[in-house]
């Protein structure tokens, strides 16, 4: 008998980001047979070890070495609601700390000194016995609260060898510290400790974004024994089989089918349709949509943790966390730069004095020289400048930049895959075409089905009476108004009764003509939403709907073409005629319809594989896991749901399509600047590096220089304020 193992599930403290998952890996892998045997959810900060591979207190052990903490995960509890204040908000508390003590240090330095260049060294140089024990305690303060949470991890790297990120600017603050620099010391400690508050912040934001999927289940379901009696129970409970009730205007709580019981259910959240659907017995029911008029008894065809919304949450976890943010070039240059900074210091310290005879002051002198400028205070602030820079600019433009990960992405896209409803389209039906027959006009024709609609609160409905009030049509009121479940409505007029309803509705009533279906099916083809009206005696007309084009959607796509998109696809839940007739009318070059969350999901994987640099723009909760999935996620901000909005990395805040080329050309101006400051960054410390061995550079012209560098990229980096010609 085969048996599954379950692997042992752990909550990690402080796992925000990629490096972290790096740091664990380093750490675990070798207490195990290999990494293969370690998962991680990044969203969750939750740790998978396959069962036999380590003990409970091995893994929290292994883990606590690394500077994070470890807890067995429980699955009943709200392990969240037991984390403190300090486990929560440690690290703001700490980033807050460091940059106050650094600018308290740095007046009282200033005060002293008489000057804001005297306590940045014009006077003093610099050198410890320049600077006040107050101000140096002040700063150091600021070190020791920004380096709180990097020393650990730092220090494991070193006695590892395995030089990373946190080694790097650890060493940078004790060698600045070092030869006095305490301004410096304490200014890069706090830099460095705003990096991990933003990451750890941006994952929060995607974590919220799974809260805001599970709020669209209902919390019960409706059931109903054999006795007819109902029961409410958590839809975890209920069993596959179970009939359940859901009334009108109730979200659903389970996947299933329906058994008795007619209704138009709202399916947006998971299909993304744009009107909703004729359910009847044997209709697909979907978790998380919306019951319209008519009580639905459905019976339970799948559990909820495997129901079509149970899925997408899933889905949207799994995309995350397989676009975890890879290792910046930062990081990446520190495995090289690191290491060669540490032995051309050591050498300058060691190799004259021991080998040719040298002063040992003049080099421990050139080696501390060395370490100022080695120090990455440019490089730091120059890319968080120009980003910080780019966000502000992009927010005055209605364009909000979920962190500087997602800056240089828009640069180099190759290919868009959009939803159609509530992106190409506004995302609400209009009247497209009013057609009379039978000897009735259209104002006629509007005057009756609006005295019908306006006692309803379908989206339709609600569209044709907005037509009808749009050509100031007096509406009539309707007597003896009654809801036909699934299929229209009828009412008296005048005395006269009218009905309006499907085209299924219309067969029903035997009211059809050859000539009429022929009119009704080129209407459908065309991907509109037809509802016929008639009397006792014929049918009175028709009048067509359809979800409107956005007016920029064309040109938009034009403009994206120009700035070099390849492929433009639309994904969309909408039927086949629809969403063909849009495509043509904006010029996509491929169109994928009917399609389901999980669908979407595999057409952007295929795009990925095939262009690499993917956006997907959409604005629905059914669009989520594929925004998640694809390389850049860009939301429509304004009526898109919170799902989409959070899990996406770049939302459009005004509904504002034409923001889609500005943020491309935006993108490559940014990445631009970056590549300008980095390069005078190194450019600079290249050429100290030259003349410390020389023998012609001081402390004080290597801290001037390292000052001037951060300056010059400051200002260049804050060009990207002004406005993109």
């Amino acid at each position: 008998m085969n048996t599954e193992i379950t692997p042992l599930a752990f909550k990690i403290y402080g796992m925000d980001c990629a490096e972290e998952v790096a740091t664990l890996k380093r750490e675990l892998g070798p207490l195990t047979d290999g990494e293969e045997q370690l998962a991680f959810d990044i969203l969750n900060a939750k740790l998978f070890v396959e069962a036999g591979a380590l003990s409970s207190e091995e893994v929290i052990q292994a883990v606590s070495r690394t500077g994070m903490r470890a807890e067995v995960w429980q699955e009943d509890a709200d392990q969240q609601a037991d984390v403190g204040f300090w486990q929560q908000h440690g690290r703001s508390v700490l980033t807050v700390a460091s940059g106050l003590f650094g600018l308290l240090g740095f007046v009282y330095h200033a005060k002293l000194a008489g000057s804001i260049s005297g306590a940045l060294g014009s006077e003093g140089m610099g050198v410890a016995e320049s600077v006040p024990r107050l101000a140096i305690l002040l700063y150091l303060s600021g070190v020791i609260t920004g380096v709180w949470q990097v020393f650990p991890k730092a220090w494991r790297a070193a006695i590892t060898l395995r030089p990373d990120i946190n080694l790097l600017m650890t060493v940078a603050v004790v060698g600045a510290a070092a030869i006095g620099e305490w301004f410096e010391a304490a200014t890069v400690a706090f830099l460095f400790s705003v990096s991990l508050v933003l990451e750890s912040w941006s994952v929060g934001r995607a974590r919220r974004a799974i809260a805001a999927l599970m709020e669209l289940a209902p919390p019960a379901a409706r059931v109903r024994d054999a006795n007819g009696a109902e029961t409410e129970v958590p839809p975890d409970q209920v069993a596959i089989g179970t009939v359940f009730v859901v009334r009108p205007g109730e979200k659903i709580p389970l996947d299933g089918q329906v058994v008795r019981g007619e209704s138009d259910v709202n399916q947006a959240p998971i299909t993304g349709e744009s009107v909703p659907v004729e359910k009847n017995v044997g209709a697909e029911i979907f978790a998380g949509t919306i019951n319209g008029d008519g009580t639905l008894e459905i019976e339970c065809t799948k559990r909820a943790e495997d129901s079509t919304l149970a899925n997408i949450i899933r889905m949207v976890g799994q995309a995350q966390s397989r676009r975890a943010p890879s290792e910046k070039w930062v990081e990446k240059f520190a495995r090289i730069y690191t290491p060669i900074v540490m032995i051309i210091a050591v050498a300058i310290l060691l190799v004259p004095p021991l080998l040719f005879g040298g002063e040992w002051f003049d080099w421990l002198y050139r080696a501390l020289v060395l370490l100022v400028i080695a120090c990455p205070c440019a490089l730091v602030i120059s890319t968080p400048v120009s980003v910080v820079a780019s966000l502000a600019a992009a927010a005055k433009n209605g364009v909000l930049i979920k962190g500087g990960i997602y800056v240089e992405a828009p640069a180099h896209l190759k290919a868009i895959a959009m939803d159609k409803t509530g992106t190409l389209t506004e995302g609400k039906p209009a009247v497209v075409d009013v057609v009379p027959l039978s000897g009735h006009s259209e104002t006629e024709l509007l005057e009756r089905v609006a005295a019908l609609e306006s006692q309803s609160n379908h989206p339709l409905a609600r569209a044709i009476v907005a037509a009808a009030n749009e050509r100031n049509i007096k509406i009539p009121v309707a007597d003896e108004f009654e809801i036909i479940q699934g299929k229209g409505a009828t009412g008296r007029i005048e005395g006269k009764l009218y009905w309006l309803g499907s085209h299924r509705y219309l067969e029903e009533r035997k009211q059809e003509t050859p000539e009429v279906h022929e009119q009704l099916e080129a209407m459908q083809q065309a991907g509109r939403t037809v509802v016929v009206v008639g009397n006792e005696k014929h049918v009175c007309g028709f009048i067509t709907l359809a979800d409107t084009l956005r007016p920029t959607a064309a040109d938009t796509l034009l403009q994206l073409r120009d700035t070099g998109i390849e492929h433009l696809v639309m994904l969309t839940g909408d039927n086949q005629g629809t969403a063909d007739v849009i495509a043509r009318e904006v010029g996509i070059d491929e169109v994928h319809a009917e399609l389901l969350p999980a669908d979407k999901v595999a057409a952007v994987e295929s795009l990925v594989e095939k262009y690499h640099q993917v956006a997907m723009i959409g604005d629905g909760v059914n669009d989520a896991p594929a925004l998640a999935r694809a390389t850049l996620g860009i939301a429509m901000g304004a009526a898109g749901s919170d799902a989409a909005i959070e899990t996406a990395d770049i939302a459009l805040m005004s509904d504002d399509l034409t923001k889609l080329p500005w943020l491309i050309n935006h993108s490559r101006r940014t990445l631009n600047i970056i590549r300008q400051n980095i390069l005078f960054s190194l450019a600079v410390k290249a050429l100290f590096v030259v003349l410390t061995f020389a023998g012609f550079a001081s402390l004080w012209a290597a801290i001037a220089a390292d000052m001037g560098a951060s300056l010059l990229v400051i200002f260049n980096g804050l060009r990207l304020l002004r406005p993109n010609k």
